[in-house]
Order: C-alpha cells, then sequence, then structure tokens
C-alpha cells in the first residue's frame, strides 16, 4: 500500500478491515497535533472535501492534501451533527487531557477525599468524552446525560472507595503488600465505571435505535439491535483501554523506585511517574479503540424485518461511535 491512496472521501486511507489498519488509521484519530488547528485551517479543509464531493477541485491538490484535510475535519468536526467537539473531549485531546488525571488516580497513600476527587475527575472527563463522541443519528436528551453522569461518578467512586476500606481492614497484609494492592485498585473500580459509564451516557440509542446504512451510505433504518451491537464494542474498548494504563504503570515503579536514582531523588518519582503514565497511555488508547471498526458491519438477517424489507443488501454498516 503506497503512503497515501486514491483519495476516498469518508473513508479511510488504511485498511479498516484488519487490526493493524485500524491501529495506524486511529493513531491519525488521536494525532494531537489536530488541537492546534487554526479555525481558517479547519475551514479550508471542510470546504477542500467539499469541492471534491462536487468534482470542482481546483488543479494541483493532491491525494495527501485531501487526507490531510479529512484527517482535520475528522478530529474536529462530529460526522452527525457537524458541530466542532471541544478540545478537551475530543478523542485527539483524550491522552494530553486525561494524562494528569491517571496520574492522579495512581498516585500512592491516597486519602478517601483523594480518592473520590480523582474517580469523579476522571469520570467527568469519560463521560463528557463518551457524550461528544456518541453516535448522533437520533437526537438524544439531555436528561439521560445527567443521569448517565451521575450512575457513573456513583458506581466509580463507590468502588474505588469500598475497595480501598477492604485492604485498609486488610491485617493480614503487611504495610509494602497493602501499598502495592492499593496501586492497583483503580483498575477494577475505573473499568466497571467506564462500562456504566457507556451504557449509562447512551442508553437512548438502546430505546431509539441508530441509523444503519447501506452500501452507498444512505440510511435504510434504524436498529435497535445495531444499537446494542455498538455499545457493547464501546463497553469492551472501555474495560480494555485502563489496563495497560492501570496496571503497567504501579509494576513499572515498583521497579523503577527501587533505583538508587530515585531512592535519593525522591522529588523524580512524580515527573518519572508522569512519563511512564503517558507511555502507558499513548500505548492503550489506540490498541483500545483499534478493536472494532468504528463503521461496524452486520447481517440485515439479524437486524428487525422491516429492515430486512427496506434493503436489497445483505449486510448493512452503522456508526459505532468512539
Amino acid at each position: 500500500m503506497s503512503e497515501y491512496p486514491t483519495f476516498q472521501h469518508g473513508s479511510s486511507r488504511f485498511d479498516q478491515s484488519t487490526f493493524f489498519g485500524r491501529f495506524r488509521h486511529f493513531l491519525d484519530v488521536i494525532d494531537p497535533s489536530t488541537l492546534f488547528v487554526t479555525e481558517k485551517r479547519l475551514q479550508e479543509s471542510v470546504e477542500l472535501l467539499h469541492r471534491f464531493k462536487q468534482g470542482t477541485l481546483p488543479p494541483g491538490v493532491t491525494d495527501a492534501q485531501l487526507w490531510q484535510a479529512q484527517k482535520i475535519k475528522q478530529a474536529i468536526i462530529h460526522p452527525d451533527t457537524g458541530e466542532k467537539i471541544l478540545m478537551p473531549f475530543r478523542m485527539s485531546g483524550f491522552i494530553p487531557f486525561g494524562t494528569p488525571v491517571v496520574v492522579g488516580l495512581l498516585l500512592p497513600n491516597q486519602t478517601l477525599v483523594s480518592t473520590i476527587f480523582w474517580q469523579w475527575l476522571n469520570q467527568s472527563h469519560n463521560a463528557c468524552v463518551n457524550y461528544c463522541n456518541r453516535n448522533a443519528s437520533k437526537p438524544g436528551q439531555v436528561s439521560k446525560f445527567v443521569q448517565g453522569y451521575l450512575g457513573a461518578v456513583t458506581s466509580a467512586v463507590s468502588i474505588a472507595v469500598g475497595l480501598n476500606v477492604l485492604i485498609q481492614k486488610a491485617s493480614r497484609f503487611s504495610p509494602t503488600t497493602r501499598l502495592l494492592v492499593q496501586r492497583f485498585i483503580p483498575f477494577p473500580a475505573v473499568a466497571s465505571a467506564n462500562v456504566c459509564n457507556v451504557v449509562l451516557m447512551r442508553h437512548s440509542e438502546l430505546s431509539e435505535g441508530i441509523s444503519v446504512l447501506d452500501n452507498n451510505g444512505n440510511v435504510v433504518g434504524t436498529s435497535k439491535v445495531a444499537a446494542r451491537h455498538a455499545l457493547l464494542e464501546t463497553a469492551v474498548t472501555r474495560v480494555v483501554l485502563p489496563m495497560p494504563i492501570l496496571v503497567l504503570p504501579p509494576m513499572i515503579m515498583a521497579v523503577l523506585e527501587k533505583l538508587p536514582l530515585l531512592q535519593r531523588h525522591r522529588r523524580l518519582v512524580l515527573p518519572v511517574h508522569s512519563l511512564v503514565c503517558l507511555a502507558a497511555f499513548g500505548l492503550a488508547l489506540p490498541l483500545a479503540i483499534s478493536l472494532f471498526p468504528q463503521m461496524s458491519q452486520i447481517s440485515v438477517n439479524h437486524l428487525e424485518p422491516e429492515i430486512a424489507m427496506a434493503t436489497d443488501c445483505k449486510i448493512v454498516t452503522y456508526n459505532k461511535g468512539l
């Protein structure tokens, strides 16, 4: 495959049928350089893509320019609403804005107040990311968002605090073992809360369904079955995502903190910890969201009968959301 294949509007320059192709695609999606795109550059990219669709491109425009324009548009503009996504809640902003929260979650010797604060902040950020990158082919209610947000925060805080209290009362653990176990507590709390977050934040999709498209990109119906598949796939990615982020850094830091350098210079522990978290986050995010294609396919036979009657296609697609 050449680096820039022939441009196709709305598609990816990487093969989405393979994990490696999706991984390379999502490295593009989470590229933080798109956070610095100016309003003028964004409008130029949107206009260039519009002119491509109209067949009125000026001479000399290359495939590389078209792919870059699409990358910019997809990073900033929601595909269903056509509105700009706020910077901290874009997938390209997930790592830079989320890393400080991960560092806070993994700080040793957490108090009850600090545990509650970091879990609340993490789920607040996740809730906004889930909402801003949801499938918005059908309008949602603000009340549903609020209910989902409260449910996600409550579940995360309850699980984290409950596990902390349990460990504190486990008298058979030595202080060193207790500290090590406490460092792993954020993972079960965050993983379970992430699933609650996705389900609660996008519950309206289950009750109202999401749009499914034929081979030409035309909407052929609204499916609750496709919505269930979309939420299940997204929930799986939200369980996988925190694994490297919340499991690897405690293991790595347990080794690094024994090194003479960090033993002598304790003030270096937090910067090193932050770098380890950033590296783990940068690896985990594209791996997790590459598990399933964003535009997933499903057999018409598995969907509602009215959809099968509305199209001759055997396979339809739906936007899973991120």
